[in-house]
């Protein structure tokens, strides 16, 4: 399955825009850029007022103007260079940017002016998972767990990096008890059925399958789940999966191949399977799988 880390920094992404939207203005109801010139006019009147250039960095980063945003919180740190709140979101303008070492350094900032803040931890875990150095992530995160044993996040987080690394035992442990202590948290549940579906473990139909029932359009647990199927040679449900994938996401290229491969080699249906290797590589015109199944496919024909 051709997951990588990709959904897991989406993930993550989405925690710094949440975290983002919750520095909200007294402006409800006005659009974007009403308030923008909202906050101009304020500016202008107020200039030495940090909290405005603060709202504007916010605002200006969720437009996906960061270079503007940047220099709005940075002068935001100028003036009151002492303030945890601004460094944070410092750190995510930077981290929207893709500039993992200065995130890094404006939570460090953070964390020497406030070293019990677990907010600022769990953001340098977040950070340093990101860039993959999973020991200091780990480091990081161990912090939160130890004052807040039931932070979500924190064990969301360390669970897949334990699976990146290999411990599957310990990782499963941590998305169980993420599943058990938030029943209504995917994300956890698709990793470990992910797991267990990689150690074609029945349970990852189980896990899966509650994924697909709280979001019917979640390519990836559909995915996850028609190669579980696949591989234990259930066709006719993967073929199933597939099908209702590409329904949802027409440019799915893994799925339009897989059900292809299906079509060559379960149904010996060389045409059909043609066709569906070519959908594939009409979204990815380089997909190497594609390409060698549909040449074998040929070969078969004739």
């Amino acid at each position: 399955m051709k997951r990588g880390l990709g959904y897991i920094l989406a993930f993550v992404f989405t925690l710094t825009l949440l975290a983002c939207s919750n520095n909200k203005m007294d402006d409800e109801g006005l659009t974007d850029n009403e308030k923008l010139e909202l906050l101009d006019a304020k500016i202008e009147k107020h200039p030495k007022d940090a909290s405005l250039y603060a709202n504007r960095a916010m605002l200006l980063m969720n437009l996906g103007r960061t270079l503007e945003a940047t220099a709005d919180i940075e002068k935001a740190v100028s003036i009151e260079p002492r303030n945890v709140e601004y460094h944070l979101r410092q750190a995510d303008v930077y981290f929207a940017r893709g500039d993992v070492e200065k995130s890094y350094k404006a939570l460090s900032e953070a964390e020497r002016l406030a070293p019990e803040n677990m907010e600022v931890q769990l953001k340098m875990g977040e950070v340093t998972f990101y860039s993959r150095d999973y020991d200091r992530s780990l480091k990081c995160l161990s912090k939160v767990t130890e004052k807040e044993p039931d932070n979500r996040t924190a064990l969301f987080m360390t669970g897949f990096i334990y699976k990146e690394k290999g411990d599957t035992l310990s990782a499963v442990q941590l998305l169980r008890r993420v599943c058990d202590l938030y029943p209504d948290y995917s994300p956890a549940f698709e990793e470990l059925g992910v797991l267990y579906a990689s150690h074609n473990n029945p349970l990852a139909e189980e896990y899966l399958g509650t994924v697909i029932q709280m979001d019917s359009t979640n390519t990836n647990a559909l995915y996850a789940l028609a190669m579980y199927h696949q591989d234990r040679g259930e066709m006719d449900a993967a073929e199933n999966l597939y099908q209702r994938i590409v329904g949802i996401n027409p440019r799915s290229a893994d799925s339009w191949h897989n059900l292809g491969y299906i079509e060559m080699t379960y149904y010996h249906d060389y045409k059909r399977a043609i066709e569906l290797f070519d959908s594939a590589l009409t979204i990815d015109p380089y997909m190497e799988s594609a390409l060698h199944n549909q040449q074998v496919a040929r070969e078969a024909m004739k």
